[in-house]
C-alpha cells in the first residue's frame, strides 16, 4: 500500500524558492514513478515533474529550469525544489504514484492529500 504525505507548503514572495517534500510510507517506493500535479483556482489539474525508478525525469514546460524532481529512496521521499517562484506557480500540490504511464492525471492511483503554495507579487 502507498500513502503519500507532502509538507513543505507555505507563503512566498515573488522569485523565492521553496522545497516541497511527500514521504511514502509503502514498502516498494522505489518501485513507483513519483510525480508531481498542481491545481490553482479555477483551473484543472495538471502535471508539473515525475521522476522514473530509474531516475528519468520530465518537466511542464512552465517550470522546466525552475523546479527539480528528485527522489531520496533511503528515505522514501520525493522532493520538489522550486526556485524563481511567481503567482502563477499559486496552487496546491499534490504528489502521486504509478506504476504505469507516464505525465497524465489518471495514469496516477496514489495520491497525497495536497498541500498549499501560495506566491504573493
Amino acid at each position: 500500500q502507498v500513502l503519500l504525505v507532502e509538507s513543505g507548503g507555505g507563503l512566498v514572495q515573488a522569485g523565492g524558492s521553496l522545497r516541497l517534500s511527500c514521504a511514502d510510507s509503502g514498502r516498494t517506493f522505489s518501485a513507483y514513478r513519483m510525480a508531481w500535479f498542481r491545481r490553482a483556482p479555477g483551473k484543472e489539474r495538471e502535471f508539473v515533474a515525475l521522476i522514473s525508478p530509474g531516475n528519468n525525469t520530465d518537466y511542464a514546460g512552465s517550470v522546466k529550469g525552475r523546479f527539480t524532481i528528485s527522489r531520496d529512496k533511503t528515505k522514501n521521499t520525493v522532493f520538489l525544489q522550486m526556485n524563481s517562484l511567481t503567482s502563477e506557480d499559486t496552487a496546491v500540490y499534490y504528489c502521486a504514484a504509478s506504476l504505469g504511464g507516464w505525465n497524465i492525471v489518471s495514469d496516477y492511483n496514489y495520491w497525497g492529500q495536497g498541500t498549499q503554495v501560495t506566491v504573493s507579487s
